[in-house]
C-alpha cells in the first residue's frame, strides 16, 4: 500500500470519527482513548493545580488558537490616565524625582534618606492601589505602571521601594481576600505609611519550589496577650530576599499549615496559608540586610521562632486556611504584570535617550560616534527594543486596568521585558564606554546596570519562567481544548467524564486539522488571505503575525500530542515555544500601540524594527523546536507544513537600524514618544539635562563645525575667526559647544585614599 493511499485512508477515518458523535463513538473509540490519556497525564502537585486555575486568560488565548482576532484587539480601549493621575505624575512624582540624589542614596545613606521616606508617606506613594475609601490614591494599574516607570528612570532604589507595597504584598492581598476587620485595621495605616509592609515567601531551601516550603505553622490552643484558650498557630520560619523586611512593621507570611487535631475543619494538612503579623511580636527577628548588587533598597532576611498568633490573623480569616498558594498566584499575576515591566521600561527609555544624545555629542576622529555604523547598530536595536517593551507594558497594564488578571501574560512580560532591559542597558554601556564604568554623580548608567540581575531574578527567576512557566502554564490555560480534556479526565464521574472528554478530544482533533490546513495555506501565501484591520504598510504585519500564530498553534499542538507528559521535562523545547508565544504577544502589542497612537507615519520605522525582530525570533524559535524534536519524521512533516517555501524572515536591515539611530540623536516628536514618561530634570547640572542641552547645542553649530573642517581649522574656532573664516559671534557659539561637549564627557574622580578609608571604617 503506497503512502498516498495510507494518508487518504487515515484522513477518511478521522473525518468519519468526527462525523460520528454519540454513545457508539464514546463506547467504542473514546473509552480506550480516555484510559490512555489518564495514564499519560503528568502528575500535578497541588501548587501546580492552583497555579493553573489562577488568573484569567486574555489575548494569549487568541495566539494559542492560531487565529488572532485583530479587530477585537484594536477595539479594546486605548489605556489612558485620568486627569488626577496625570496631575500626580506631573506634581508629586516629578517633585520626588527632583529630590532624589541616587549617588548620595548609594554612597552616603545606603537607603532613601529620612526626608524622602517622609515625602513618600505624605503623598501616599505607598498606597497607590489602595482605594480612596481606605485612605489611598485608588489609582489604576496603568497609573501605577507610569509612576514606577518614571521613578525608575531616576532611581531604581526609590522605584523598588514604591513598587513593592503596591505589588504583591499585604495591601493587595487584603483588598481581595481580607476580612472586614483586617481591612479596617490595616489598609488606612498602609496607605499613610504608618505601617511599612513586606511579604515573606522565599526560603533558603524553597525558592521556586513552593511545595517544599519548610516554614510551618501548627494549629494549637495557646495563650496570647494575657488571654488563655486562644485558637491559634505556632509559627517557625526562615525567609530571605524580602524587600522592606529590615524596616517592616507588618509582615505578610506564607507557610505550610499543619492541623494535627483538625481544629479548623480542613484536614490535618490544609496546605500553604498566608497570615499578616506585626513584627513587634516576641520571637520575630528583622533588621539584617542583604546587599542586592549595591542597589541600596531595603532587602533582608526574617526569622520567626515559636511565634504564636491568633487564627483570625490568617488573611481572610480561618476559612482561608490552605488557600494561600491560590491567593498568591491570582495576585502575583496582577502585580507581576505591572511592577518589573514598568521598572524595565523606565531603564530602557533612560538608556536610549541618554545614549542617543551621547552618541551625537561624543566625538572620535572629529566625527560623532553615532555616525559609526557599529554604534548606530546598537542605537537602532535599542530603539526598537524600547518601543516594543513600552508597547507591551502599556497593553498589559491596560488589560489589568480593565479587570483582567492575565497569569500567563504576566509571566511573559516579566521575563521578556527584564531580559530586554539587560540588552538595552548593556548596549548603552558599550556606547558610553569609559564614562559608564567610572562611578560617580555624573554616571547615568551605572545604577541602572547594577540593577539588571535584580529584575531578572526576583518574582520568578527568568530561567524557570522561560523554560517551565510561560509555555507550560500557557498551554494548559490558553489552549482552547487542553484544559477541558484535563478536567474531563480528572472527573471521577465516569459517564460525565466520558461525555465531556469525547466533546473536548474530538473538538481538539478538528481544531488541530483546521490549524494544519490554515498554517500550510498561510505559509504558501505569507498570510495574504488574512484581512488586516488597518490599511497601508502595517497591514502586512498583521498578516505575517497571523501566519506565525497558526504555525505556533500547530507546532504546540503536535508537541503536546506527541510528547504528552514528557514535554514538561523537555525544558529546552518548552523554552523555545515560550519565546515564540512571547514574541507573538510583544509584536501584537506593537501593532496595538501604533493604532492607539493614531498610526503616526513617523513611527513606522520603530514599528518595522520591532516587528521584524520579533518575526525573526519567532522563526528561530520554531526552527529550534523542529531541529530538536525527538520524533524526526513528525518534525520533517511539520517543517514542510509550517515553512512550505523555506524560511521567510530575516533580521532587521542595517539601513533600518541606522535610520532609527539618527532618530535617537536629534529632538523630534517621535523621539519624545519613544522615551515619553521618564523624568527630564530641569537643573542644568544634572547629567541628563546636561546631555540634552549639549545635544541641541551640537546640532545648532554642526554647519559651522563642517565649515571649519573644510577650511582645515578642526576644533580651532579662534584660529578660524582670526583667519576671517567665521565671525566672532560664530566663534563664541563654537566655543560654547566645545564647553558643553566637554561637560558631558567628563567623569568623576576621587581622592586615592577614599576606598581605603571606607574599608577601614
Amino acid at each position: 500500500m503506497n503512502t498516498t493511499l495510507m494518508i487518504t485512508i487515515g484522513s477518511l477515518a478521522v473525518i468519519a470519527l468526527l462525523l460520528w458523535p454519540g454513545p457508539a463513538r464514546r463506547r467504542i473509540v473514546t473509552t480506550p482513548i480516555l484510559a490512555a490519556f489518564r495514564r499519560a497525564l503528568p502528575p500535578l502537585s497541588q501548587t501546580e493545580r492552583e497555579a493553573l486555575e489562577a488568573g484569567t486568560v486574555w489575548w494569549d488565548r487568541d495566539l494559542f488558537g492560531g487565529k488572532p482576532d485583530w479587530r477585537r484587539l484594536l477595539a479594546l480601549p486605548a489605556p489612558h490616565l485620568t486627569p488626577e493621575e496625570e496631575a500626580f505624575l506631573e506634581g508629586p512624582v516629578n517633585e520626588l524625582c527632583r529630590r532624589l540624589d541616587d549617588w548620595a542614596i548609594e554612597q552616603r545613606h545606603h537607603d532613601l534618606p529620612p526626608e524622602i521616606w517622609r515625602f513618600l508617606k505624605q503623598h501616599r506613594f505607598l498606597g497607590l492601589i489602595i482605594p480612596r475609601d481606605w485612605g489611598g490614591l485608588g489609582f489604576s494599574a496603568l497609573a501605577h505602571s507610569e509612576v514606577v516607570s518614571r521613578i525608575a528612570s531616576r532611581s531604581v532604589t526609590a522605584a523598588v521601594t514604591v513598587m513593592v507595597p503596591n505589588s504583591l504584598g499585604p495591601a493587595e492581598l487584603l483588598l481581595h481576600y481580607g476580612t472586614a476587620e483586617q481591612k479596617k485595621r490595616y489598609l488606612p495605616r498602609l496607605a499613610k505609611g504608618e505601617e511599612i509592609p513586606c511579604f515573606a515567601l522565599t526560603s533558603p531551601d524553597a525558592g521556586s519550589d513552593a511545595g517544599a516550603m519548610p516554614d510551618t505553622g501548627v494549629v494549637e490552643i495557646g495563650s496570647f496577650q494575657g488571654r488563655n484558650g486562644v485558637l491559634g498557630i505556632r509559627l517557625n520560619w526562615n525567609k530571605r530576599y524580602i524587600t522592606l523586611a529590615p524596616v517592616a512593621t507588618v509582615l505578610g507570611l506564607a507557610f505550610r499549615l499543619l492541623d494535627p487535631e483538625n481544629r479548623l475543619g480542613k484536614g490535618k494538612e490544609p496546605g500553604i496559608t498566608l497570615a499578616l503579623i506585626p513584627t513587634s511580636l516576641p520571637g520575630i527577628t528583622i533588621g539584617s540586610r542583604h546587599d542586592p548588587m549595591g542597589v541600596p533598597f531595603l532587602n533582608g532576611p526574617t526569622q520567626g521562632r515559636n511565634v504564636f498568633i491568633p487564627a483570625e490573623w490568617i488573611i481572610g480569616g480561618p476559612e482561608r486556611a490552605g488557600h494561600g498558594w491560590r491567593m498568591l498566584m491570582e495576585r502575583l499575576a496582577e502585580g507581576r504584570s505591572i511592577s518589573l515591566p514598568a521598572l524595565s521600561v523606565g531603564a530602557d527609555k533612560l538608556a536610549v535617550r541618554a545614549a542617543g544624545a551621547y552618541a551625537l555629542v561624543r566625538r572620535q576622529f572629529n566625527t560623532p560616534i553615532g555616525a559609526f555604523e557599529g554604534v548606530a547598530d546598537l542605537l537602532g536595536r535599542m530603539a526598537g527594543e524600547t518601543y516594543r517593551a513600552d508597547a507591551a507594558r502599556r497593553m498589559t497594564a491596560g488589560a489589568v486596568t480593565q479587570g483582567e488578571r492575565p497569569s500567563v501574560v504576566s509571566a511573559l512580560v516579566k521575563y521578556q521585558l527584564t531580559e530586554g532591559m539587560r540588552r538595552v542597558v548593556n548596549d548603552a554601556m558599550d556606547i558610553f564606554g569609559g564614562a559608564a564604568i567610572c562611578k560617580g554623580p555624573r554616571n547615568l548608567m551605572a545604577p541602572v546596570y547594577q540593577s539588571i540581575p535584580i529584575g531578572i531574578t526576583v518574582e520568578g527567576a527568568n530561567i524557570l519562567t522561560r523554560s517551565m512557566i510561560v509555555f507550560g502554564q500557557g498551554a494548559m490555560r490558553s489552549h482552547p481544548w487542553l484544559l477541558k480534556e484535563l478536567r474531563a479526565a480528572g472527573n471521577p464521574d465516569q459517564p460525565a467524564a466520558l461525555r465531556d472528554f469525547d466533546h473536548a478530544f474530538f473538538g481538539h482533533i478538528a481544531f488541530s486539522l483546521g490549524n494544519g490546513v490554515r498554517a500550510f495555506l498561510l505559509g504558501l501565501t505569507n498570510g495574504w488571505p488574512v484581512r488586516a484591520p488597518v490599511p497601508g504598510m502595517p497591514a502586512r504585519h498583521f498578516r505575517r503575525l497571523s501566519r506565525m500564530s497558526a504555525a505556533f498553534a500547530l507546532t504546540a499542538d503536535v508537541a503536546l500530542g506527541i510528547l504528552q507528559g514528557r514535554l514538561k521535562r523537555k525544558e529546552s523545547l518548552s523554552g523555545r515555544l515560550a519565546d515564540v508565544l512571547s514574541h507573538l504577544y510583544l509584536a501584537s502589542a506593537v501593532l496595538k500601540r501604533h493604532a492607539d497612537d493614531g498610526l503616526p507615519e513617523a513611527d513606522l520605522p520603530l514599528v518595522e524594527m520591532a516587528i521584524d525582530d520579533s518575526l525573526f525570533r519567532i522563526q528561530e524559535g520554531l526552527v529550534g523546536v523542529l531541529d530538536n524534536f525527538p520524533n524526526r519524521p513528525v518534525a520533517w512533516l511539520l517543517r514542510r507544513v509550517v515553512f512550505p517555501l523555506g524560511l521567510p524572515f530575516e533580521r532587521p536591515k542595517d539601513s533600518l537600524g541606522h535610520q532609527l539611530a539618527r532618530l535617537t540623536m536629534a529632538p523630534s516628536a517621535t523621539r519624545d514618544r519613544l522615551t515619553g514618561g521618564i523624568f527630564l530634570p530641569d537643573d542644568p547640572n544634572e547629567p541628563l539635562a546636561r546631555l540634552e542641552a549639549a545635544l541641541v547645542q551640537c546640532l545648532s553649530t554642526a554647519p559651522l563645525e563642517d565649515k571649519l573642517r573644510r577650511a582645515g581649522f578642526n576644533n580651532n574656532p579662534e584660529a578660524a575667526r582670526a583667519a576671517g573664516i567665521i565671525t566672532p559671534l560664530e566663534a563664541a557659539r563654537l566655543k560654547a559647544t566645545q564647553t558643553a561637549r566637554s561637560g558631558c564627557i567628563q567623569v568623576n574622580d576621587f581622592p586615592a585614599t577614599l576606598h581605603i578609608e571606607e574599608k577601614a571604617a
